[in-house]
């Protein structure tokens, strides 16, 4: 496979495009021009079937990157389950090189309901198993669902950015959906939400109190993860694992 750099497309004139294109076109672009060297991440979190149901119905067999940190509700995989078998998904499970008790062990963690040290632990449970997959798929690119309205760290991305920490493209549809979009394909697709969203769970990760709590209303939706911790990023979505 011939390696890409990060001059191969135009970026600034696919960013402007994409603007004012609607994401399911930017969906169908992507499989169009990656086709089988795509791939998509998702946490089977609080409004993911949207973007595997976007993504499945112009490449079913996509595959699907789901990195099981060890420490995640039990909600999360009945719920990636629920949808795996509802659409038939391509799902690869990336799990941690740690026994999660053995983890918290070395790590001298002695709550296991709560994290001191939540960078150490998403670059042990979260970025290395995502970074081992990515090494292992060779993707020239990767869709994602990040977007815009989730947290400060996000407004500035773009639709397409070139990852030198991966070595491909990262593609973001849904970068300037809000939840009334997000909801509107939900209810238009009959798509289910993740079951712990009707509990306040605005945007879902691991399952200690440290990492994931309800939000309040009028916040945005990414302050219940790492709350207090000045934290609202695992690490995967940025460019540089020294960042996390």
């Amino acid at each position: 496979m011939t390696e890409l750099a990060a001059d191969d497309l135009d970026l600034a004139s696919l960013n402007e495009a994409f603007e004012s294109t609607d994401a399911q076109k930017i969906v169908a672009w992507a499989v169009g021009q990656f086709g089988q060297d795509l791939v998509m991440s998702s946490s089977f979190g609080a409004d993911s079937a949207v973007l595997i149901h976007m993504a499945t119905r112009y490449k079913p067999d996509i595959r699907i990157i789901m990195v099981d940190t060890g420490f995640l509700f039990p909600e999360t995989h009945r719920f990636m389950e629920q949808l795996r078998l509802r659409m038939n998904l391509n799902v690869w499970v990336y799990r941690t090189r740690h026994d999660p008790l053995a983890y918290l062990h070395e790590a001298g963690e002695t709550n296991p309901a709560w994290r001191n040290d939540v960078d150490a632990c998403c670059a042990a449970n979260k970025n290395e198993p995502f970074e081992r997959a990515m090494a292992d798929l060779r993707p020239r690119a990767w869709l994602r669902g990040i977007r815009r309205q989730q947290a400060e760290t996000r407004k500035s991305a773009r639709f397409i950015e070139w990852s030198s920490r991966y070595g491909c493209y990262a593609i973001s549809p849904l970068l300037n959906w809000g939840g009334r979009e997000i909801h509107q394909y939900l209810v238009d697709h009959g798509l289910p939400r993740h079951p712990l969203w009707e509990k306040g769970y605005a945007s879902i990760g691991c399952n200690p109190l440290s990492c994931t709590r309800p939000v309040e209303a009028g916040q945005d939706p990414r302050s219940g993860r790492w709350a207090g911790k000045g934290k609202v990023e695992c690490g995967i979505n940025l460019d540089s694992a020294n960042q996390i």
